[in-house]
């Protein structure tokens, strides 16, 4: 079965191009091959390769499933979890072979080529991979304060950026009128850049600017635009950068909290012309360590009071993301946002942030909240 899915690769074929828009039918596929793991009924034993040489038996305590979306608990996928470490996957089982996580993130379309917006849910795949197994366990500091995204919604604005046949990137928008989260009726008052995350590998090569700047000329028509609160050194340097770049854009960019009220914004321009004022040192985007900026992107992201109104800024509910088989990725790369130390306890509650561009959100978010 690995032999399958390795000849298509060599040919040039990958998930993401051959997978039809269908999820239920996926997960019934899915779910059938899993009852004969689960029933012993695939004679002879199969295992799958990892890139150090070790073999992986394909077994059903080795694998479990993963919601794809938060909001959609019925869309999975199967994945093969690594014995020695249950809370990374190493490959996912699409169109009845199992296949590196690497080749899902890759595409033989020439079309697919620079900021797509996501669509099938080959794509929706793409955009999990990325954003819970790549960012959330493969490519962060564990032990620093950071945090990971939960899965999408299945309705999340998103684009994954297409470098060279492979996804080494993405973004996640909030649009106006969109509701602030389940538990609330308030709306979004203006567009928010939400999520980013850029591939490590393809850091500081201005794909963060890039993705900012098709955010602003995709909603060009909107006076005012959102970037989610807290605000990272390293987005703050993307920000400040872009900023000094396009002076047309430094009155519509705001740093904001649901759902956006004026007294929840505030100016980025103004906050970069107070820190050039500072000494260097106290610039808050002078940090060297490259973590991941993350917006405020969990599924309670009901309205907050105004700067003026609270004295501090606490911690939300989480959500728990239950998937079919209780296996280490459950909670790691699946269900819900918390803080990188993962032994820390759970009640320890976190929001979801937004962006690794090879950015991250500093660590003052230790008042965390979920996020939209």
């Amino acid at each position: 079965m690995e032999a399958e899915a390795a000849r298509a690769a060599a040919a040039g074929i990958y998930p993401v191009d051959i997978l039809e828009d269908d999820p239920e039918r996926h997960w019934e596929a899915a779910l059938a091959y899993y009852t004969t793991l689960r029933e012993g009924m695939r004679p002879p034993v199969e295992f799958f390769s990892l890139p150090t040489g070790e073999q992986v038996k394909l077994e059903a305590t080795s694998v479990c499933f993963c919601t794809v979306h938060r909001d959609e608990p019925q869309h999975k996928i199967l994945v093969l979890v690594n014995p020695q470490d249950t809370k990374t996957v190493v490959a996912v089982y699409i169109k009845e072979f199992w296949w590196p996580t690497e080749d899902v993130l890759r595409t033989s379309d020439p079309a697919r080529e620079g900021l797509m917006k996501v669509q099938s849910f080959g794509e929706r795949i793409v955009l999990f991979i990325l954003n819970v197994v790549i960012f959330g366990r493969l490519e962060r500091n564990l032990d620093d304060g950071d945090m990971f995204f939960l899965p999408h919604s299945v309705k999340e604005q998103a684009k994954i950026l297409w470098q060279d046949g492979a996804a080494v990137g993405f973004y996640t928008t909030k649009r106006k009128g969109s509701l602030c989260g389940d538990g609330t009726g308030a709306c979004y008052l203006l567009p928010v850049f939400d999520t980013v995350f850029v591939r490590r590998t393809y850091r500081r090569q201005g794909l963060g600017m890039a993705m900012l700047q098709d955010f602003c000329e995709t909603f060009r028509e909107d006076e005012a635009l959102g970037v989610s609160w807290p605000i990272s050194p390293a987005m703050y340097q993307v920000c400040r950068k872009f900023l000094e770049a396009h002076p047309g854009e430094r009155r519509r960019l705001w740093e904001v909290e649901p759902p956006g009220a004026w007294g929840q914004r505030g100016s980025i321009w103004l906050k970069v012309q107070r820190q050039q004022a500072q000494l260097p040192d106290s610039h808050p985007g002078n940090s060297k360590e490259d973590m991941s900026h993350h917006g405020r992107t969990s599924p309670d992201d009901g309205p907050r009071p105004s700067q003026d109104d609270k004295k501090e800024r606490t911690s939300g509910e989480q959500e728990q993301t239950k998937s079919d088989q209780d296996c280490g990725v459950k909670e790691a790369a699946v269900g819900r946002l918390r803080p990188a130390r993962w032994a820390e306890p759970e009640e320890k509650e976190a929001k979801r942030t937004v962006m690794d561009v090879g950015l991250a959100w500093e660590s003052q978010q230790k008042h965390m909240r979920p996020s939209s």
